[in-house]
């Protein structure tokens, strides 16, 4: 299993959000941001596979959450088209899953296990 982990969740049905398409960066040292992968979340919500194992290093990471796509095939109106989480790795030895509440007008997140 990857070492960075995510998994969506449609809070206004109470149901997983299959199919939205997440990034994976990490902030350069010089500035901006280096995709290290992309995928999209499975029939349960979840993206398992974001690194290979062993390959997690301290620093900043980004989690980007194109989430037009999901309400837009669902005929939902909806006010946040991406969702930009930024979180930061302190102990690289540590797995991180990170989690999305989702909703039309609203998300939250937190660090998951």
């Amino acid at each position: 299993m990857s070492e960075i982990t995510t998994h969506v969740l449609d809070t206004s049905i109470g149901r997983p959000a299959p199919g939205i398409p997440v990034i994976l960066e990490i902030e350069k040292p010089t500035g901006g941001w280096k995709e290290l992968s992309r995928g999209a979340t499975d029939g349960d919500g979840r993206l398992r596979h974001l690194l290979a194992p062993g390959s997690l290093v301290e620093g900043t990471y980004r989690l980007t959450f194109e989430t037009h796509s999901y309400f837009h095939s669902r005929k939902m109106e909806a006010l946040y088209p991406i969702v930009i989480v930024v979180f930061q790795v302190r102990d690289a030895k540590q797995p991180h899953h990170i989690p999305l509440l989702l909703s039309p007008f609203g998300y939250s997140t937190y660090r998951g296990s």
